[in-house]
């Protein structure tokens, strides 16, 4: 299953869709960090496909990855250009997955990238 995340991501910064509907079930619910939420894979499809014309994944880099059961948990960093804006920030991914070893509920959670010391060092 941490193969499959990879492969994902992997696909993003490659700009290649052509997983998308081996990675994801037809009743896969997708929540992205920021709101949006995508019902099935021809509805992943359809957004990778909108997406990568205005943007384009510059990294998206595991830091550590773990797997309980039939979930995994990624925590990445993310960056990109999208219309002609670069950004990028630290995130969380949580992924089930089922019997067929396809992601069938997805959820994205995002962090600022830059963080600080408030109080200074300890």
């Amino acid at each position: 299953m941490e193969d499959i995340i990879r492969k994902y991501f992997e696909a993003w910064v490659k700009a290649d869709g052509t997983l998308i509907k081996e990675i994801f079930s037809d009743q896969t619910v997708y929540s992205e960090c920021y709101g949006p939420e995508y019902h099935g894979a021809d509805q992943i499809a359809r957004w990778f496909r909108d997406w990568n014309r205005k943007g384009r994944v510059l990294e998206w880099n595991i830091k550590r990855i773990h797997t309980v059961g039939r979930t995994v948990f990624a925590e990445w960093y993310f960056k990109c250009e999208y219309e002609g804006t670069v950004d990028g920030f630290d995130g969380v991914t949580i992924a089930d997955f089922d019997d067929d070893c396809r992601i069938v509920k997805l959820c994205e959670f995002q962090s600022k990238a830059e963080h600080y010391l408030p109080y200074g060092e300890a």
